[in-house]
Order: C-alpha cells, then structure tokens, then sequence
C-alpha cells in the first residue's frame, strides 16, 4: 500500500474514534442500552476503551504480581495468622476489579437487586 492508502486508513479510523463520545452521550441521554447491568451506571464509550486498553491489563497484571507475592509471603502470613487477609488484598480485589468489573464501569460486581 502506499502513503496515500496509509493515511486514508489513518484518518479514517481517526475520524471513527472521535466519534465514539459523542455517539456514547447520545445512547447515555436515551438510556438505550437495555442492559439490567448498565440501568444504574452508564459508562461513556471512552471510559470503556480506556478501560479496556489502560485498566484491564494493569488490573490483570496487578493479580499476577499479587498472585506471586501472596505465595512468597504465605509462610510468614501464616505464622502471623492473617492468610485470609493477604489473599483478598493481594489476590482477590485485583482480580474482581479486572474481571467482575463491567467495562467502564466505576464500582464492581453486578447490581442486581
């Protein structure tokens, strides 16, 4: 392809992009989503793309990292008696963050009543 192909894709997925917002105000303004999740918290589309590119994978590796130094750290949290605890800080709020967390959203879990 040459430079004009190039910038055509460029400017036209740049165009798409920039678009996004203002289509994700006019869907937060009507309330279409039809989604029981998303009736509480409507997450613009900006919000969930950096969710998705920024956040997700930060919050994925944070459970990793937490993961490892959870197992490094359990024969002295077990010697001070506080395993549980160590687990869900390290291992289990990373990961329901990244993966229970709908994407854009704010607080995590399902609200559902």
């Amino acid at each position: 392809m040459n430079l004009l192909h190039h910038s055509a894709a460029v400017l036209a997925l740049t165009t798409g992009l920039l678009a996004l917002p203002a289509q994700a105000e006019v869907v937060q303004q009507q309330n279409v989503s039809g989604n029981p999740i998303y009736d509480v918290e409507a997450p613009p589309a900006y919000s969930m793309i950096g969710d998705l590119l920024i956040a997700r994978p930060l919050l994925i590796a944070a459970t990793a990292v937490g993961t490892v130094a959870f197992v490094v750290s359990l024969p002295f949290t077990a010697l001070g008696g506080n395993v549980k605890a160590a687990g869900k800080a390290l291992v289990v709020d990373p990961g329901k963050e990244a993966f229970v967390r709908c994407l854009g959203c704010t607080t995590s879990g399902y609200n559902r009543d």
